[in-house]
């Protein structure tokens, strides 16, 4: 019993090293692909993860070919804008829907769930056909406003509101509370982690967004990141570290973002899950 004790954990410590080692490794060797200056070889065998001489001229390369701090300027407003609308949006629909009586609620919440089942590239067409119509093309404007409101950060908030006790806005209902005060002061308050989680959708879902952008914005001084790092991409086809330099700036503001909301966001994991 003790043996198979001891098997069983040595085959989940196996089982997490190479899962880390899948997750992680490619970001590693990206990092110390762009560290490496124009001497070292970054395709030797056995490969060597740590740089003879680390160097940051391949950061200084990619933004002297693009206008690489323009392109991150660009990424970060839309997705700075879009965790806000996000934030708002599906916070106040999550609301409605899970503590409020009205006539369709049920059926605005199966809206929600067809939603997720709609690929982007089946609506592309008429985003850009009514982006036109609007006269927003080629702005940033246009890249924010199809991912305003995720649906599944609708349900999420649906989900973690749902789990509230109803004692306590029946309690503040006596004390006279509306419904205003009872979603600001009580709600909100207690779906942090839900909040933390839907931010942390948001910026990653609109900072690596890549098809969007690319389809909307034809002026390259308002292209964002991803689409500004592949539009060049010929140019550094040869240059394999530059690409790796590019990769690092693009998913550093990812890492430095959950790094900060990581305590809420596993505890928002649990406030909104979806049940079946």
């Amino acid at each position: 019993m003790r043996a198979s004790r001891i098997w069983g954990r040595a085959l989940r410590y196996a089982v997490l090293l190479a899962v880390l080692v899948i997750t992680v490794g490619p970001f590693l060797w990206q990092l110390s692909t762009s560290l490496k200056g124009r001497t070292e070889d970054i395709y030797t065998f056995p490969p060597r993860l740590l740089p003879r001489q680390p160097t940051l001229g391949n950061y200084k390369g990619v933004a002297d070919i693009i206008p690489v701090w323009d392109y991150a300027l660009n990424s970060l407003t839309v997705a700075v804008t879009n965790v806000v609308t996000n934030l708002v949006g599906a916070s106040l629909a999550g609301y409605a829907l899970a503590r409020l009586r009205f006539r369709g609620r049920r059926a605005a919440a199966l809206a929600f769930v067809l939603a997720l089942l709609v690929p982007l590239e089946s609506v592309v067409v008429a985003q850009f056909t009514l982006m036109r119509q609007l006269d927003l093309n080629n702005t940033l404007i246009a890249v924010v406003l199809p991912g305003c409101v995720g649906a599944m950060n609708v349900l999420l908030m649906r989900n973690a509101f749902g789990q509230l006790p109803y004692e306590t806005e029946e309690a503040a209902v006596i004390d006279g509370a509306n419904v205003w005060q009872r979603f600001v002061r009580i709600a909100l308050p207690s779906v942090k982690g839900t909040l933390a989680v839907v931010a942390i959708f948001s910026f990653m879902g609109s900072w690596d967004d890549f098809l969007w952008p690319l389809i909307v914005l034809s002026d390259s001084s308002k292209f964002t990141l991803t689409v500004g790092l592949n539009y060049l991409h010929g140019t550094f086809s040869n240059n394999q570290r530059l690409v790796a330099a590019g990769t690092i700036i693009a998913v550093a503001p990812l890492i430095a973002m959950f790094a900060c909301l990581q305590r809420y966001f596993f505890r928002g994991v649990g406030e909104g899950a979806v049940k079946g």
